[in-house]
């Protein structure tokens, strides 16, 4: 909360109304779904309803709890009345609906300047700090753990659903609170659909079987992928697979403090142009990775972004083929202070099951 009260004046706020969610658990611990948080320059309040009286007191640091009786716009809009001279209220513009800003506009007086905050708070959260980093080690400890298991039990015939669901039972029968994103499993064809839903469609021989999962621990996410193979490989199958695993390794040598985040996902580029398969690579090579499972920064083509110690990112190339299937291979590491570590730790190498 400090250091966001210290970059304020960047943006030419005298108070900042977080509205994300995420951005609010981030500040002040609270973790209910209806939340408003004003920062000011000597306090913070945070205004809920009364669902969540118990629940704020016993999680909410360093912010007054205000029970909206009705409304939380209202409330925070009586608040921002309150100011005697004109203030410059920063906002979140993708974390306010036109509905909700017309109505604070509406009642929160003339006196109001409403300024964009720039992500202000997204980019205090995109460098992690000890205790954060303690849950992502721990949340991506805890679904290669989940994958170690899985390569044993998958076999033919099984659905993509029922390895889901394996998935899913396992990330919470090690500890964690839930899957951070709806669990990817996709064979055959559909591998070659970045992201494919599990369907009932029944696992076959020496198809591509993209197994993409993640759990949070603690509010934080975790976030890998691996592709396998039941049964033998082609030799076309395998010169992709080592094609993507080539431009990941690439991509995770170029990631450390100081480089912009285009040239981590060039380095991961340049070695799928040499293999003439560029063209299937259709998304970027990774994004940040937090309270979150996609937040800043992003590792893509034209992204000036500066990598600093701390930031914790996903390293994901792929190749995607209609007709024949598809390889990601997919691990979050951690910039530190000379280069970057992996969180993430299960085998890369090609398995055939």
């Amino acid at each position: 909360m400090d250091k966001l009260r210290g970059l304020l004046p960047e943006i030419g706020a005298d108070v900042l109304l977080v509205s994300p969610l995420p951005n609010i658990r981030y500040l002040c611990g609270f973790t209910g779904s209806a939340a408003l948080l004003l920062v000011e320059a000597s306090r913070s309040s945070l205004f809920t309803d009364s669902r969540y009286t118990l629940q704020a007191r016993e999680e909410v640091s360093g912010a007054r709890i205000h029970i909206a009786k009705h409304g939380l716009m209202g409330a925070v809009a009586e608040a921002l009345r309150s100011h005697r001279k004109p203030v410059r209220v920063g906002y979140s513009p993708h974390g306010l609906t036109v509905a909700q800003k017309k109505l604070l506009d509406a009642r929160s007086g003339t006196g109001i300047r409403w300024i964009p905050d720039r992500s202000i708070v997204e980019g205090l959260r995109a460098v992690k700090d000890a205790d954060e980093l303690e849950r992502m080690r721990d949340a991506a400890d805890l679904i290669t753990r989940v994958f170690r298991d899985l390569v044993r039990m998958i076999r033919p015939k099984m659905s993509e659903i029922e390895v889901a669901a394996e998935i899913e039972y396992k990330i919470k029968r090690y500890g964690g609170s839930g899957p951070s994103f709806d669990t990817i499993v996709a064979s055959g064809l559909r591998s070659a659909w970045p992201h494919a839903r599990p369907t009932a469609k029944l696992l076959g021989k020496s198809q591509f079987i993209v197994l993409d999962h993640g759990a949070i621990i603690r509010g934080y996410c975790s976030d890998m992928t691996r592709t396998v193979c039941l049964g033998r490989a082609t030799q076309k199958m395998r010169r992709i697979y080592a094609a993507v695993l080539e431009a990941q390794a690439a991509a995770r040598n170029a990631l450390r403090p100081g480089v912009r985040a285009e040239e981590v996902d060039g380095a991961a580029r340049g070695v799928l142009k040499r293999f003439k398969l560029d063209g299937y690579f259709t998304h970027s090579t990774g994004h940040g990775l937090g309270l979150e499972v996609h937040e800043m920064p992003r590792l893509g083509k034209n992204e000036r972004t500066i990598m600093r110690e701390g930031m914790v990112v996903t390293i994901e190339p792929g190749v995607y083929i209609s007709n024949l299937g598809g390889v990601r291979i997919e691990d979050e590491m951690v910039v530190t202070a000379t280069g970057a570590t992996t969180l993430t730790t299960a085998p890369r190498e090609f398995l055939e099951l």
